[in-house]
């Protein structure tokens, strides 16, 4: 049986071939200190935002591919706004999210529902699958959760980064960089899931495979 943490990443993958409605899409790219992201947004709030994805012209590719008819325009106001608080939160600096409109017109209802659970997780914070799934009346629906986190278009705004799986593990992340992204994002929070003891001040990182020796 697949884990939480590869029905994460696969299902993103997968959705990213999909276009969800997509007329009237706007967006515009900009720089981050994680590299070059963009935004996606429509009369009704924002649509998606697009990590890094290894320079300014993958990201747009990337954009693209999900939202063929999407045309790059300049970011008025409003989006200008929304994109500064990005810049800041994924600088370091306090940021709430959580009163930006989003464009949930295309989405399942169970996924609309995920996501406001998420949304409701503040900055340095986490929860886990089966919390999630809890907060929405059964906790069996972790595994449902983690499909929903694997289709979501609009991350940092709806910040998946912030759902681990259970026993402290991080479980899955379908972003550019996969899950060295996702711990990169929770270092810049200042998050350290399971509590503040579990790595001390210590940063989050990866831990590289051991090689075999050769003999």
């Amino acid at each position: 049986m697949a884990s939480l943490s590869a029905i994460h990443t696969c299902v993103t993958l997968q959705c990213g071939l999909l276009t969800m409605g997509d007329s009237g899409l706007s967006f515009a790219l900009f720089d981050t200190a994680i590299g070059p992201c963009g935004i996606v947004w429509t009369a009704r709030g924002i649509a998606g935002v697009q990590l890094s994805a290894s320079g300014e012209g993958a990201t747009r590719i990337r954009i693209l591919r999900r939202y063929p008819s999407a045309r790059e325009s300049a970011a008025p106001a409003d989006i200008r706004h929304v994109i500064q608080r990005i810049v800041a939160l994924l600088a370091g600096e306090p940021s709430d999210l959580r009163d930006v409109e989003i464009d949930t017109a295309d989405m399942p209802d169970f996924n609309r529902r995920v996501y406001a659970v998420v949304r409701s997780i503040a900055q340095g914070s986490t929860l886990t699958y089966g919390e999630i799934a809890a907060r929405l009346g059964d906790r069996s629906l972790a595994r449902e959760v983690g499909e929903a986190l694997g289709q979501n278009p609009i991350p940092i705004i709806v910040p998946c980064h912030r759902v681990l799986a259970a026993d402290g593990k991080t479980g899955g992340f379908s972003g550019p960089g996969g899950v060295r992204t996702k711990m990169r994002l929770l270092e810049i929070e200042g998050a350290q899931p399971g509590g503040p003891t579990l790595f001390g001040d210590l940063p989050l990182v990866a831990v590289p495979r051991r090689q075999r020796r050769r003999t």
